[in-house]
């Protein structure tokens, strides 16, 4: 049989996990190295599914899981900020590739 503290440990660990993945994807995100926060993000989600089979945690231990929480929140906002100026400018390469394959169409279809 597992023992809380073990229970604990293991809940607290895997936090701290995610706390480091978010931190590590929030630096390359600071880089402009969007491929590796991607990358990071799916180890991000398997750390956050992996917590799914953990049993509850103390009062105390709470305390401590809510701390690392806030931190993990704090790197998603800073990650979104950071990203909102890409996800823009890929929107408007979208768009521009959009019109220009818009004004290809009408114009191939006036030569035939």
């Amino acid at each position: 049989m597992t023992s809380p503290t073990s229970v604990t440990n293991t809940i607290l660990r895997q936090y701290e996990i995610i706390a480091g993945i978010s931190s590590r994807m929030l630096a390359e995100a600071r880089s402009d190295n969007w491929d590796q926060v991607v990358a990071l993000g799916e180890q991000y989600q398997d750390a956050v599914e992996s917590l799914r089979s953990i049993a509850p945690l103390s009062d105390e231990d709470r305390e401590m899981r809510r701390d690392l929480l806030t931190r993990i929140l704090e790197d998603d906002a800073n990650i979104r900020m950071l990203a909102a100026p890409e996800l823009g400018r890929l929107s408007m390469l979208l768009s521009n590739m959009r019109r220009q394959q818009t004004v290809l169409h009408a114009y191939s279809s006036n030569a035939a």
